[in-house]
């Protein structure tokens, strides 16, 4: 069983950044996919980004693409989200989500997820 911890949301003014965290333990990191979510209050969940267990390709949804960077360090069980130019529509529950060992998931497929960390901007 995989147990995700995210850390490192917070409030932060417009424009400025944020670095979120996702520790991983009680499995295999380096050959799972991980991704990103976020809920807004009174919206659907919606992805992020992913990176691939292999060659750490990473995908993001349009909005985000150039502000955002997902990366891992597999050595410490840990996947990132540096999160740069935010806006207030950034606002959510951010919540790390990971796939099934070897697994290609990107937006839809995640088998286990974190408790969120909450990210508020403000204008």
């Amino acid at each position: 069983q995989v147990q995700l911890i995210e850390s490192g949301g917070g409030l932060v003014q417009a424009g400025g950044s944020l670095r979120l965290s996702c520790a991983a333990s009680g499995g295999t990191f380096s050959t799972r996919s991980m991704g990103w979510f976020r809920q807004a209050p009174g919206k659907e969940r919606e992805f992020v980004a992913a990176i691939r267990w292999v060659v750490s390709n990473t995908y993001y949804q349009d909005s985000v693409k150039g502000r955002f960077t997902i990366s891992r360090d597999n050595a410490k069980n840990t996947l990132y989200l540096q999160m740069n130019s935010l806006k207030p529509e950034d606002t959510a529950v951010y919540y790390c989500a990971a796939c099934p060992e070897y697994a290609e998931c990107m937006r839809t497929g995640y088998a286990y997820w974190g408790q969120g960390t909450q990210v508020t901007v403000s204008s």
